[in-house]
């Protein structure tokens, strides 16, 4: 069993609940590759700052400013507070970004207009396979490689989905600080593509959840097994809200490196 597990910033800056989150992550069958986010972390540094925090479709907007914020809140600071973590519980982890190994090449996003926002356009995974090969868990920052060398700040769930399909990942596990994907405050408990697609559209699902829910669609497509969730969903993958993989091509235009 291979698999992805993506974690929000809330989780990573609770020292407790980072203790559970490392010990539920090593108990996982298999190997795992686990992707953080930050975005609590950087919004609090920002506004330390006196940066403005802008978001826009449940995409954070970044400018140059910011964008070295978050390279050094999520590739320094919190990443390596994860890989602590697991070595705390005499687990080998590996801390890298991205950028690193130019492990995610990313292109901006809707033409630039989220500044130094990313897409992902390739993933090299024979990096990831290395470190799992040699018995690590490699943890990951999703600031990423930019066509020009610069870096590009990519949303951690795209970043979990093109890892998890270049590595070709048997689950990928979203865990965010709520329990699914609501439908009138009810957790749906598995979901078709075609009605997670009508959540989005209708607009059911919103904000953070629908860019959770548009990358999980992916994902499935291209075969992984999704679950959204809370923490629980890393003792019990049905916990949260599941999405089957379905195995109906490529992930987009994205570019697996040999």
């Amino acid at each position: 069993m291979l698999s992805v597990v993506k974690v929000g910033g809330a989780a990573v800056s609770d020292a407790e609940g980072l203790q559970r989150l490392v010990q539920d992550v090593a108990s996982l069958p298999g190997n795992a590759v686990v992707v953080h986010g930050g975005g609590k972390e950087i919004s609090a540094w920002q506004e330390r700052l006196e940066l403005p925090v802008e978001w826009r479709d449940g995409l954070r907007v970044t400018g140059p400013d910011a964008l070295q914020v978050t390279a050094m809140v999520l590739s320094g600071w919190m990443n390596k507070r994860v890989v602590q973590a697991f070595e705390d519980r005499g687990v080998t982890a590996v801390g890298i970004s991205g950028e690193d190994g130019s492990l995610i090449q990313a292109v901006p996003a809707q033409g630039g207009a989220l500044g130094a926002v990313g897409e992902v356009v390739r993933v090299r995974p024979d990096l990831l396979e290395a470190l799992l090969g040699a018995g690590f868990h490699p943890v990951v920052s999703p600031v990423s490689r930019g066509p020009d060398g610069h870096p590009l700040n990519v949303n951690a769930d795209e970043a979990a989905l093109h890892v998890a399909a270049a590595i070709g990942a048997d689950r990928m596990y979203l865990v965010s600080d709520v329990p699914g994907v609501l439908d009138e405050g009810e957790v749906l408990r598995e979901l078709s593509l075609d009605r997670a697609r009508a959540l989005v559209e209708e607009g059911v699902a919103q904000g953070g959840m629908a860019v959770k829910l548009r990358q999980a669609l992916v994902a499935a497509r291209a075969g992984v097994e999704v679950a959204i969730g809370d923490g629980r969903i890393l003792r019990d993958f049905r916990a949260g809200t599941v999405l089957h993989g379905a195995k109906e091509g490529v992930v987009g235009a994205v570019e697996v490196a040999s």
